[in-house]
């Protein structure tokens, strides 16, 4: 199997989506945020109808269903068949070789391709587009016809399997025809109107389509249920579903079970099960690592007056034990949380058992009910996927959104013409923001009790440009900051001495990265938590110290020039600073550019999200800026790396 991710969707008119809208995926992740009833759902739902794994009418087109409600009738009197999603692929390397290698080169050289499909389940491609003269001229050269003889010419205008008969039944072709037979299907051009690219998407392409795996809450696995039940497909809808995602996954033989009274095999095949998902489960699972799970099969006896007792039904029961309290509960009476995280192994397994197809996971709202902690694990979890699997999911949760993996984020509002899409970082929209702009917060808020080591820095922008830099420096080879040390912007430098007062005692190593103190009032509060001893001297770092100036904030660390190409670049509603304006003695460049501009203070923040939206970021960057962050990457990580 050859792997094509999914490069874009197009959504054309789908549920809330009643004007079209289109977004880029990420190879790894993408994150679909935004509120309630906002189109998150449906937007991946419509994805996942283009190719699911497997055939559920759920998962198809209705237009009925599935179109926009004011415009239904509209669009049945029209008699059309309107288009619900375009997908677009990149065509890997490999693919493209294989494609070279049976046709020859030359013939084909897209990079990616569309398949949009139609509410009648139709699908339309584009972007394949083969040279039927080029493979011709390879086949005339591998087979031994002339190239510009008769032979060639009737090939290349050959559109169906009657103009191909005629081809290899003259004489002139005799010798020719039992090997132009393997490619008959390249020259029938039937609703195509170009047989080598039809025979490149039935042979290449189509095959090689990812499918769709669909996870939301309700596939949650049952507590018990009855295998006879199970078979006989009398269990609630959803629940079977996942249900017999376990028995197939266990290889339980119902039938045979049945008919047996010697359960040790199946017995086996369920511990091999419970211990393959376990080991799983529990790598992530970091919020109680005293359970683990037990499946056990109990009869179900039934007494008849003639017949005595005989096993009615088999019962499936799964439980999980707590190891230190020595008690086993019924997987329904742990959190649903818990429940939701091993339901979807369950279910995730079962494609794992699939290694000859490329799968697309689409998750919707994952760890709706874990706790802020037990979302990061899911998170760890969601990354390691992508080493394998695409992953696109929803969340309004901003503990499901890694602050360094912004670009993979698309926000969703609903506005008066339907859902729409847009790029996280230029959405205005505050609630749709909110998510993203807590992430920043609730994250480190979560991670500050729990890292062992804290770098307390006083804003956003001082965070963005530290990981940006950071991950800068390792790109080139250069020392960047440990993964050991957690960044902490804490809202201003007047509320650096009560973060560093409450975190006193509790054995964590604290660093601060300040501006140069402005006030008297900072530095007498910096100075008594040295003196008192709360926090050492030598860990309370200043940018000034690292910078080419006497005082420095973190803008100082960049050459001048730098900083102000990303300040133009940010500030579009002022008329471009040049270099030759400031002060190229002073530090400071934040107020100098703030006294040029007629203002207090502007937005620290716009500069570092220009940097962080930059495609390439090192044309801010230069060998200087470097020199200084890789010193002051250093002196933290000795510190409290």
């Amino acid at each position: 199997m050859k792997k094509m991710p999914l490069a874009s969707v197009k959504l054309h008119k789908y549920k809330s989506f009643e004007t079209e809208q289109e977004f880029a995926v990420d190879p790894k992740s993408t994150i679909l945020v935004g509120l309630n009833e906002s189109g998150k759902t449906s937007a991946i739902e419509a994805i996942a109808k283009t190719n699911y794994f497997r055939d559920e009418d759920a998962f198809k087109f209705k237009l009925s269903r599935d179109y926009p409600k004011k415009e239904l009738t509209a669009v049945r009197k029209s008699g059309e068949n309107p288009a619900a999603i375009t997908c677009e692929y990149v065509i890997s390397k490999e693919l493209l070789e294989s494609i070279e290698s049976a046709l020859g080169e030359g013939v084909f050289r897209a990079k990616s391709f569309t398949v949009t499909t139609h509410y009648d389940g139709y699908r339309t491609i584009g972007g394949v587009s083969a040279s039927v003269e080029k493979f011709v001229s390879n086949l005339a050269s591998n087979i031994g016809f002339p190239s510009d003889g008769e032979i060639a010419a009737a090939l290349t205008s050959c559109e169906e399997d009657s103009d191909f008969d005629k081809i290899i039944s003259n004489e002139n072709c005799e010798e020719y025809a039992e090997d132009l037979e393997q490619y008959r299907n390249a020259f029938d051009a039937k609703k195509w109107g170009n047989g080598v690219s039809k025979y490149i998407w039935q042979n290449f392409l189509s095959p090689n389509l990812p499918k769709y795996l669909y996870y939301d809450e309700y596939y949650s696995l049952p507590s018990q249920f009855s295998l006879e039940k199970l078979k006989a497909a009398s269990l609630e809808e959803e629940e079977l579903k996942t249900a017999q995602a376990l028995v197939e996954l266990a290889n339980i033989d119902i039938e045979q079970l049945s008919n047996t009274d010697d359960w040790e095999e199946f017995i086996s095949e369920l511990e091999a099960t419970e211990a393959s998902i376990s080991e799983t489960l529990f790598k992530y699972w970091t919020t109680n690592k005293n359970l683990e799970i037990a499946f056990r099969i109990q009869p179900v006896e039934k007494s008849h007056p003639t017949q005595g007792t005989r096993i009615v039904e088999h019962v499936l029961d799964i439980r999980v034990k707590n190891k230190r309290a020595g008690v086993t509960l019924p997987l329904k009476n742990r959190s649903k949380g818990f429940n939701w995280f091993f339901s979807f192994l369950v279910w995730f397994n079962k494609i794992q058992e699939d290694p000859n197809s490329n799968y697309v996971i689409l998750l919707d709202e994952p760890g709706l009910n874990l706790h802020g902690t037990a979302q990061h694990d899911l998170l760890r979890f969601i990354e390691d996927l992508t080493a394998d699997y695409q992953v696109i999911y929803t969340t309004h949760s901003p503990f499901m959104i890694q602050p360094g993996q912004l670009h993979r984020v698309r926000t969703l509002v609903e506005e008066k013409t339907g859902s729409r899409i847009s790029e996280s970082l230029q959405e205005k929209d505050p609630d749709a923001l909110f998510p993203l702009q807590a992430a920043l917060g609730y994250d480190i808020a979560q991670n500050l009790y729990i890292s062992p080591n804290n770098l307390l820095v006083e804003g956003v922008s001082d965070l963005i440009f530290l990981q940006i830099l950071s991950d800068h420096l390792r790109s080139i080879g250069k020392t960047g900051l440990s993964d050991e040390i957690t960044i902490v912007p804490v809202g201003g430098a007047d509320r650096v001495a009560t973060f560093i007062s409450l975190l006193r005692g509790s054995k964590l190593k604290v660093c601060c990265l300040l501006d140069t103190p402005k006030s008297q009032k900072l530095k007498h509060a910096l100075a008594s938590l040295t003196e008192q001893k709360i926090i050492a001297e030598r860990n309370v770092l200043l940018f000034d110290s690292f910078a080419q100036y006497d005082a420095a904030d973190i803008e100082d660390m960049f050459e001048k020039s730098e900083y102000l190409e990303l300040f133009n670049e940010s500030f579009s509603e002022h008329d471009d600073i040049t270099q030759a304006q400031l002060d190229s003695e002073n530090g400071l460049v934040v107020d100098q550019i703030a006294k040029l501009i007629g203002v207090t203070r502007f937005n620290h923040y716009r500069p570092s999200r220009t940097l962080l939206q930059a495609a390439t970021q090192s044309d801010y960057i230069g060998k200087e800026t470097v020199k200084r962050f890789e010193a002051l990457f250093d002196g933290i990580n000795k510190l409290i790396g």
